[in-house]
């Protein structure tokens, strides 16, 4: 199998499609949705974290540019740090309670999950 990966007159390929990266086909397909029962759960914890609590917000149906600026907006809102990985948000300490009310009045259904 001959792949190109880069070229002077086109840039860089994709790897998975062969194509220019402005031409990618796959690009779309790693915007899929996850599937869920569309009920946004906040949980906390502090495993592998040296007794740091994160709270997690998982459940939200959105594609991962829009999951990331969602969680652009509730750390600027907690007035904290966080990231997204695999789908899921983390916000440094715990914000159960702010982002309960925050996530409600933008329409989700939320509930506070584990101890």
């Amino acid at each position: 199998m001959n792949r190109v990966v880069y070229s002077t007159d086109q840039g860089r390929h994709c790897p998975k499609c062969n194509q220019p990266l402005a031409k990618c086909r796959c690009k779309d397909s790693n915007q899929a949705i996850p599937e869920g029962d569309g009920i946004v759960r906040l949980q906390r914890e502090t495993k592998g974290r040296k007794g740091k609590g994160v709270t997690l917000v998982t459940g939200l149906l959105l594609a991962p540019p829009a999951l990331k600026k969602l969680a652009t907006e509730l750390k600027q809102h907690c007035s904290t740090g966080g990231s997204v990985k695999n789908g899921v948000i983390e916000i440094q300490g715990d914000q159960r309670q702010v982002l309960e009310q925050l996530l409600q009045r933008k329409g989700y259904t939320v509930k506070i999950s584990g101890g």
